[in-house]
């Protein structure tokens, strides 16, 4: 960063207690400029973008090979100052409907800025040390003879739950018969289903097993919940399986019939099923097999799907599809409510600059004060859980899980369109 500019960040509004969007949700936050004395920019701006990036590397004796992949689901800059501004999307404008300075005068600026998340399904945020689901806010100062001053902060997304695929909740059956010989002679069988293939976080599976053993020796059913991370690059994938809980029902008597019910705890700290993504997939599955004595154990395999949680924030725009608009544009009519921004202390600016001297906007009684009782589901209402009066820090979630045979694909959301790959 140059003595000019001392700092540029961006920090977005959290609309909920858990910090998470979905789907259609409104994103509103800052980017907050601090320059020491009177700078010329030839633009800024803040964008919002979404991708997915594998990258891993193997050796074949002494030869090294990088494979990487990304794909790319949305980009959207918006411009509060541009040198050509009939080039591109409407420039944005500040809180009094005014055009905002290419010149700004020493202190700290405050530009607010709204984007709205678009309707489709995209993956979930998802990071491993091989690949990676973020989304970010991105703000960029350009300035004539000088490198950019940028600023970054991710936010942590999460699709809606779609079960529109009859699929997930239909039930799943499999059957299994093995023969015996020498040690444990006769034979043994067994019918599984489970209710359906889609479950929530922290919900139930039920197991039902009906279980015929006809050798000489006990038997007992045995459970297992694994995860499968599959990466995928230049035509190489990488696997990571793991599991996640093992579980076992009681013995199972020679030469009896039996039907046994399990129930198993979907643990609430998954990652939901990733299956729209072309370079990763976080893929789960449910193993229930047979302990059999002095023979290999019989087994079947069902596809898990562990869906998003119900939706935590329903402050979207019953205008669908028009989420890349910037504030007070005709092609963004109905932008939902905000908390007026608190304006910096110390602030010097020109008139009409946002929280400086000569500005226009919302009186400063407007302000929220602390214990602000805002609309449910509004930044500063009673859900907001930071400290009062002020906005929330940015935020990005992680998570760094290990990772799973190969087993039939579901398409479970709308193919997604090719993307040109840049970043």
């Amino acid at each position: 960063m140059s003595l000019t500019v001392k700092n540029i960040s961006v920090t977005y509004n959290p609309i909920n207690q858990s910090n998470i969007f979905t789907s259609g949700d409104f994103i509103s936050g800052q980017v907050i400029l601090d320059v020491a004395k009177d700078t010329q920019m030839q633009s800024l701006s803040v964008k919002i973008k979404g991708k997915a990036k594998v990258c891993w590397s193997e050796h074949y004796g002494k030869t090294t090979v990088v494979y990487s992949d990304k794909e790319k689901y949305y980009s959207v800059e918006s411009f509060f100052v541009r040198e050509d501004k009939n080039n591109g999307n409407e420039m944005l404008k500040d809180p009094s409907g005014q055009p905002y300075s290419s010149v700004v005068a020493p202190g700290r600026h405050v530009y607010p800025f709204t984007f709205q998340l678009p309707q489709q399904h995209f993956p979930p945020t998802f990071k491993s040390s091989v690949g990676k689901v973020i989304y970010t806010l991105e703000a960029k100062l350009s300035r004539s003879m000088r490198v950019s001053s940028k600023d970054k902060a991710e936010f942590h997304y999460v699709p809606r739950p779609d079960v529109s695929n009859p699929e997930l909740m239909a039930p799943q059956y499999g059957t299994k018969d093995k023969q015996m010989k020498i040690l444990n002679p006769g034979s043994v069988s067994m019918n599984i289903n489970t209710e359906k293939m889609g479950y929530y976080l922290g919900e139930g599976l039920k197991v039902l097993a009906e279980v015929q053993n006809n050798s000489s020796r006990a038997i007992k059913p045995k459970y297992c919940l694994y995860e499968k991370y599959s990466f995928l690059a230049k035509g190489k994938r990488k696997v990571h399986t793991h599991d996640l809980l093992k579980e076992e029902g009681e013995p199972i008597e020679p030469h009896s019939k039996k039907t046994v019910t399990k129930v198993l705890s979907i643990p609430p700290s998954l990652t939901i099923s990733i299956l729209n993504c072309k370079v990763l997939k976080v893929e789960y599955r449910l193993k229930v097999y047979l302990d059999v004595p002095y023979a290999s154990d019989p087994e079947i395999k069902f596809p898990v799907v562990i869906l998003p949680p119900q939706p935590v924030s329903d402050a979207t725009n019953s205008d669908f599809g028009i989420w890349n608009q910037p504030p007070g544009s005709n092609m963004y009519p109905n932008p939902p409510p905000m908390a007026p921004l608190a304006p910096p202390h110390n602030v010097v600016g020109p008139p009409g600059q946002f929280g400086a001297p000569g500005y226009n906007g919302p009186p400063l009684s407007q302000f929220p004060a602390p214990g602000y009782p805002g609309p449910p589901g509004q930044f500063a209402s009673p859900s907001y859980t930071g400290p009062p009066g002020q906005f929330g820090p940015s935020v990005s979630h992680q998570s760094d899980p290990s990772a799973p045979p190969p087993y039939q694909e579901y398409q479970l959301y709308p193919q997604l369109p090719d993307h040109p790959k840049k970043s």
